[in-house]
């Protein structure tokens, strides 16, 4: 088996149908540094991450989260993002408390998710 890769970070690509709308997303809701932008696409720095925002006209966003991230007080970050207008996925029967967030039967992991301008699914993490 061939060993680990020789790798020195990490990138990932995220789809955008209107790149103007997330761009202002990323930007001034999230706060995410937008580091370069071309024809194709935008880049964004995000926590150590490369985000880049990848022109797709006809993106259907799929069900499951495409990225989260872990913050050290998910209570506040939740309630940050809802004041710049952005509202939690509850799913139905999954036991989120009423500001969008489930707790571990052991209540060592905070997650909450919601969706970006696309429709893709983020998530946001706290490890308690």
């Amino acid at each position: 088996m061939m060993g680990a890769l020789p790798v020195h970070g990490a990138a990932m690509s995220l789809p955008a149908a209107d790149r103007p709308r997330a761009i202002a997303f990323y930007r001034d809701v999230m706060g995410f540094t937008l580091c370069e932008e071309d024809a194709c696409g935008a880049l964004f720095g995000m926590g150590g991450l490369s985000v880049r925002l990848t022109d797709i006209a006809d993106h259907v966003a799929g069900p499951h989260p495409v990225l989260g991230w872990t913050v050290p007080d998910l209570r506040a970050t939740v309630a940050t993002l809802a004041a710049g207008g952005v509202a939690m996925t509850i799913y139905p029967g999954f036991g989120q408390d009423d500001a969008g967030i489930w707790s571990s039967p052991d209540g060592q992991t905070h997650l909450a998710w919601f969706p970006n301008p696309d429709g893709n699914s983020l998530a946001l993490a706290q490890e308690t």
